[in-house]
């Protein structure tokens, strides 16, 4: 059975049984602040389960794409770890719970096939519950499951979290047994290969904080109902339907495996024994490109590109690894423009999409390659002069802090830097390496413990909620209004009754007509005001659904729990930020206009008069086309086209043509702003303009990268854009008084001016070469003998570089006379010193280095044939004698 089927046939199962089908939301978890991806199925339900949302349904299901990273470097090693993964679930939101969550996963589960069913022999199927769960294992017996194949299992396996404060509760289990062939009979506590789990039915009823661990945790109360939370693993029910032996060889990841191994020349599984236990090198590395390259397709479709930091730094390394993995399995050439497209093939069934914007996802994943094959390039540019350096200083082993320089600044992996410098006869210091390798760590670990606080810290909004319903919000109707203040909360986030002059506190109100930021779009500014106080709002927040929170900062007077109010947007703030939200669409149109529509927006952020845009877009854009897009943009603004917001269904919405945004999560019904109908037609909550007139105009100011096949672009509106194109003219009028050249004529100009420049560049750098070769000469000549070594010292106060005299007197002595050159210069604080010793010198004895950290005074360091630092001394010439003094001393 394929794994589309099955997906349908999940879905089917439980719509049957009233339950909504929800879709899967997008892999960033853009509305969790402890999570950079969704980890598990029920990640979009958790606002549901805290009681912080009222679900439209009481009962959903849903398949939910699912990406897991921190066992990456046990990928393809088992037949458990993957990145990207698929959760089959039902959820109950205080309606039914165990029972009927029991009942349906087994009538699922073991019903034929021919009548819907997944078709599993009941005879192999085995469950576990939590140690007390007795109603659990009643229920289970009713099904006909026998008490031997029902197991007590601890809270490490049988109570679940989402590993992060929120909701938790017991769980049951079921595993199918794969059959002797996989290892030791007995059921799962005594071999979990065998008994595979494929399915976890989740009694989600309490809240949980201090989450250390799987089992370190406390429970804070019970959730406000009982709800059900299922997870059953598509991959892990694929792999059993399918009669293969893990998640790497089921219809989705086997294609791309195999053409890996076609490219390579290599054939999986030829030299592991038991399909079960592949784990040859080649195997491992053959399993990590067909999960890697599957899941950068999942990513990047979801609107996630390459970068060096949070969910771009997740996607660049599950990259790179495939290409490196591809590389250790002897294939040099690109490798992705044969992979990604049979990974498109493999998931379109299920996600359309992923074929649809296939030709977007192609570019960032290609361009990636390109620039990690560059990276490898560059990086063993550098490792070849760190092993050069180490052989000529003697050494066999490079430290442990340039291994990591190159992981850690230039992405070089460690495996290759021990290729390359075995190659080369050296080692690598790989416990200092790994040290700092787990400091690193550690510090994440520490910053994302730091992270764990979301759901936690929503306990008081969630309480406000229950007590006075929701907002009621005004902003796009209003720039004022009459309100109460519910409630104020302190920095701690707990209730205060009142709030004095200078005192920063949280307002929540009745009724508000302030701008909450979101969808890249600023918070609005502006004041609240009683009879006895005056406040300014500095932040607007949704901290959950339903709810505007107010950052304010009391000016004067006291502000208290149930004053009246009058709550007032600063209105030139208001108008920027129209102008800005409604350029934003606009610029985005001309871009998709321009280019093409691949040029999708994947981020913005707006305040009054500034926007920014990223796209998805290879290569900077030229100076014609940026002015085609400026062009396009203004001429839009001057066709004064009606601006309009309408709510309708998320799919009237979609087959309508509204772009939405990558990463986001859309309700059923969503606000579509239109601006001049198919000019540009987009999902928005943010406050808009009526006509494109009144954005006023457009002006580019900036275009940038932001990534690997990411664009960004910067302009101003409104009376921002008559600002920055009044400065541009005044600053070409300065120009063009100065050079005294009409305008038109100022770029020739400046050309000439520039290739002038550029060639007295060239003549004096060739003088100054000149310069320099005799100086040296005349040093060479004047050198003074010291027990056996010539000795050339000189001060240089005329801007010449100490180090180039220091090498070119150097390398000027004849090469069987030993010879040390010093030069020195002022500097602040001291003295600049330069020693260079050629070969004859260093075999004697001679050690640049040495010699710096041997004078009076003296500090620095290099290699003992060129070494620079600085002295103590003010005179700069008092080195001279004493560094002579010092080569004395080295042959007596």
């Amino acid at each position: 059975m394929r794994t589309a089927e099955i997906k349908r046939r999940f879905l089917a199962h439980f719509e049957q049984r009233g339950h909504t089908v929800v879709p899967s939301a997008p892999l960033p978890a853009v509305h969790d602040p402890n999570l950079l991806f969704i980890n598990a199925g029920m990640v979009q339900f958790v606002p549901f389960f805290l009681g912080q949302r009222v679900p439209a349904y009481r009962r959903a299901v849903s398949v939910q794409k699912c990406l897991r990273t921190p066992d990456i470097d046990e990928v393809g090693k088992t037949s458990r770890h993957g990145t990207f993964f698929q959760m089959n679930g039902n959820f109950s939101f205080g309606d039914y719970f165990k029972a009927d969550a029991i009942l349906f996963a087994w009538e699922l589960s073991t019903t034929p096939v021919e009548r819907g069913g997944l078709g599993l022999d009941p005879e192999r199927i085995w469950a576990t519950v939590y140690l007390d769960d007795d109603e659990a294992i009643d229920i289970w017996r009713r099904t006909g499951l026998p008490a031997g194949r029902i197991v007590r299992r601890g809270k490490r396996d049988n109570f679940w979290s989402m590993g992060i404060p929120g909701p938790a509760g017991p769980c049951s289990e079921l595993y199918y047994d794969r059959g002797p062939d996989y290892g030791r009979d007995g059921g799962p506590e005594v071999d979990e290969d065998r008994y595979l789990e494929f399915w976890n039915l989740v009694f989600m009823q309490y809240e949980i904080t201090d989450v250390s661990s799987k089992d370190d945790f406390t429970i804070v109360g019970d959730l406000p109902a009982r709800n059900i939370d299922t997870g059953m693993g598509l991959e892990r029910i694929a792999s059993i339907l399918q009669g293969v032996d893990n998640l790497y060889e089921i219809d989705e990841v086997r294609p791309i495996l195999n053409r890996a191994a076609e490219l390579t020349g290599r054939s999986y599984g030829a030299r592991s024994g038991h399909a079960a236990n592949r784990s040859h090198p080649d195997d491992v590395r053959l399993r990590v490109v067909a999960d890697h390259v599957r899941t950068a397709l999942m990513v990047i479709a979801d609107g996630v590109a390459p970068a060096n930091e949070g969910r771009g730094y997740v996607l660049r390394r599950i990259l790179r690894r495939a290409v490196r993995a591809m590389r250790l399995l002897g294939h040099d050439g690109p490798a992705l423009p044969h992979l990604l497209p049979v990974a498109r093939d493999c998931m379109a069934p299920s996600y359309p999409e992923v074929a649809a914007d296939f030709g977007r996802i192609a570019d960032q994943a290609y361009a990636e390659e390109d620039a990690f094959r560059a990276t490898l390039k560059a990086g063993t540019t550098i490792l070849d002069t760190a092993i050069t350096a180490a052989r000529r200083a003697g050494g066999r082993r490079l430290s442990g802090d340039q291994a990591f320089q190159l992981h850690d600044t230039y992405g070089f992996p460690i495996d290759l830097t021990l290729e390359v410098a075995a190659e080369h006869g050296l080692t690598v210091d790989q416990d200092g390496f790994r040290a700092l390798m787990t400091d690193q760590r550690a510090r994440a670990k520490a910053d994302a413990r730091a992270r764990k606080t979301g759901h936690a810290d929503l306990s008081a909004y969630r309480d406000l909620l229950a007590a006075h319903g929701p907002t009621d919000w005004l902003a796009y109707h209003s720039l004022d209004t009459d309100s109460r203040v519910l409630a104020l909360l302190g920095p701690d986030g707990q209730p205060t009754p009142a709030a004095n002059a200078g005192d920063i506190v949280t307002a929540l109100l009745d009724r508000t007509p302030f701008y909450a930021e979101s969808g890249g779009q600023a918070p609005d500014a502006g004041t609240i005001i009683s009879a006895g106080a005056r406040a300014e709002v500095i932040d607007v927040q949704r901290p959950i659904t339903g709810l505007i929170a107010h950052r304010l900062r009391v000016l004067d007077g006291t502000i208290a729990v149930d004053d009246r109010v009058h709550a007032a947007v600063d209105s030139d703030w208001r108008i920027g930020a129209r102008q800005a939200h409604s350029g934003t669409h606009v610029a985005h149109a001309a871009l998709r206009q321009v280019l093409g529509p691949t040029a999708l927006q994947s981020g913005s952020y707006n305040r009054p008069g500034y926007l920014r845009l990223d796209f998805t877009w290879r290569g900077a854009l030229s100076p014609v086309t940026r002015s085609e897009v400026e062009e396009v943009a203004n001429q839009a603004i001057r066709a004064d086209l009606p601006v309009t917001a309408t709510r309708m269904p998320l799919a009237a919405a979609r087959q309508a043509g509204a772009l939405a945004l990558f990463g986001e999560t859309y309700d059923d019904t969503v606000r579509v702003v239109e601006i001049g109908g198919d000019f540009s037609r987009e999902l928005c909550g943010g406050t808009h303009v009526d006509r494109s007139a009144q954005i006023s105009a457009l002006a580019i100011t900036g275009e940038s990268s932001v990534g690997t096949g990411q664009r960004r672009l910067e302009a101003v509106t409104g009376i921002e854009a008559f600002r920055y194109l009044a400065r541009e003219r005044d600053l070409v009028t300065r120009l063009a008084d100065q050079l005294k050249s009409p305008r038109e004529e100022l770029p020739d100009k400046v050309h000439a001016l520039i290739g002038r420049a550029k060639s007295a560049e060239r003549r004096a750098e060739r003088l100054q070469k000149l310069l320099l070769q005799t100086e040296a000469a005349r040093l060479v000549s004047t050198a003074v003998d010291v027990t056996g070594f010539a000795y050339a010292g000189t001060v240089t106060t005329d801007g010449a570089d100490p180090r180039q005299l220091a090498e070119t007197i150097r390398d000027r002595f004849p090469s069987d006379r030993p010879g040390i050159a010093v030069v020195a210069s002022p500097a602040d604080n001291g003295s600049r010193l330069v020693i260079a010793a050629n070969t004859a010198a260093t075999a004697r004895g001679a050690n640049a280095a040495a010699l710096i950290r041997a004078a009076p005074g003296g500090r620095g360091g290099g290699s003992p044939t060129l070494a620079q630092g600085t002295w103590a001394g003010s005179n700069p010439a008092m080195v001279l004698p004493a560094i002579g003094t010092l080569l004395a001393d080295l042959t007596n």
